[in-house]
């Protein structure tokens, strides 16, 4: 773990941090569920690393409740992180992520290039990432309510790509389909589908991980930064 200071620095919050061996290609900003920072997340985190690229996750659920780590099989733990979700402060936690990127920059030194990945929740702050920021490429995973954030796609400058569940409970068809109507054309975007493929098909453990679409999504996620951060 580590110490991130807010953007006004007048307060910090702990982030994961898994670093590679050797120099690193790049870093990765994880973005968690609406789960905190747990062993699933961390899970993501270390595998950037293998991979040779310097990880970190943001507690973004500090001001709520810091260091929250929930099973999302257990239904009272479900029920706590959608409360929690209910209370989170999205602009403030984008404010959290740049601030981690500025971070993930200073610890990689000059001309360093940070991506960030989200899922669900993080899915769409991901998106909000890619039009808010400077980061230099996003990935989203079955983002939450991108129909709602449509109009700040021109703001979206550096590559992004996202990940759809075609039978999402949470993202359903009418608002998969607007996410087309409205991405499809624009240069910097791209959508891949998973027809018949669930809201957290590509978690690392647990009952909603569905293997051969989580292994889909997670080669093109790589081969994407790769190509744009690595």
């Amino acid at each position: 773990m580590t110490g991130i200071r807010t953007l006004e620095g007048s307060e910090s919050f702990e982030a994961y941090v898994a670093e590679p061996d050797g120099a690193p290609k790049g870093a990765i900003v994880v973005i968690q569920e609406i789960f905190g920072v747990n062993e699933g997340i961390r899970r993501k985190c270390d595998r950037w690393a293998e991979l040779g690229y310097l990880a970190l996750a943001p507690d973004l659920f500090w001001r709520l409740e810091p260091g929250i780590e929930l099973d999302p099989d257990v239904p009272a733990r479900f029920e706590r992180a959608v409360e929690l979700m209910g209370r989170f402060d999205q602009d403030r936690g984008i404010a959290d992520i740049e601030a981690t990127i500025r971070t993930a920059r200073s610890m990689l030194g000059e001309g360093g290039r940070v991506g960030c990945v989200g899922y669900c929740l993080g899915g769409r702050l991901a998106f909000m990432t890619a039009a808010r920021t400077d980061v230099d490429a996003s990935v989203g995973y079955y983002a939450v309510g991108l129909d709602g954030l449509l109009h700040e796609k021109n703001a979206i400058a550096r590559p992004l790509m996202l990940h759809i569940a075609g039978e999402d409970g949470f993202v359903p068809a009418e608002v998969q389909r607007k996410m087309h109507e409205g991405l499809d054309g624009h240069p910097r975007v791209t959508l891949h589908d998973y027809p018949g493929e669930d809201h957290g098909f590509a978690a690392e453990m647990g009952k909603r991980r569905s293997e051969a679409a989580a292994r889909l999504a997670d080669e093109r996620t790589e081969a994407f930064f790769a190509e744009h951060i690595g």
